[in-house]
């Protein structure tokens, strides 16, 4: 192949690896702030639940793929969680709009907050059967997190913690 038609084809290449890795790095900056706005609430749900140490874990420990979520319990403070920010209907279901909302309040453009209310959406419709509302919202809770995982979305955890904790 002559070498004049290897370059367009060089940086077209280098084009697009520049714009997915600037993609990939600002959604996971979204994902920071999402998660750091959703942790606002997780004091008073703390307070409400009586939620016992190892929930706090699940918290910490969140974002990390390996980290196996399987307390009921967390799907219940997540979900009194998105009910202090008015994220769900009365059925325990996403308020879409609402969702999205909150999503371009953190960061996301009308793109990003969609894909991510799709996601979240996509997971609903997956365990929709369940009726434990707790242990659907943890199912849910883990389809999105693999999700945003396979984005290579998910945020830094270590980053995160020092983020929320200087905060505090």
């Amino acid at each position: 192949m002559p070498s004049f038609v290897k370059w367009p084809t060089l940086v077209l290449c280098s084009i697009f690896l520049i714009i997915y890795v600037d993609k990939a790095i600002s959604s996971q900056d979204i994902m920071m702030n999402l998660t750091k706005g959703f942790a606002a609430a997780l004091d008073k749900c703390k307070k409400e639940l009586n939620i016992q140490d190892h929930i706090m874990q699940d918290f910490f420990n969140f974002w990390r793929e390996e980290y196996q979520l399987v307390n009921k319990e967390f799907g219940c403070v997540v979900m009194c969680m998105a009910s202090h920010f008015d994220l769900i209907n009365e059925d325990s279901k996403m308020h879409h709009e609402k969702a999205h909302a909150f999503a371009k309040s953190h960061g996301a453009d009308d793109v990003l907050a969609k894909q991510i209310v799709t996601m979240i959406h996509e997971c609903e419709k997956v365990h929709e059967g369940m009726s434990d509302d707790c242990s659907r919202v943890l199912e849910i809770a883990k389809c999105f997190r693999g999700k945003i995982h396979e984005l290579k979305w998910a945020p830094n955890m270590e980053t995160l913690i020092e983020e929320i904790m200087t905060e505090v």
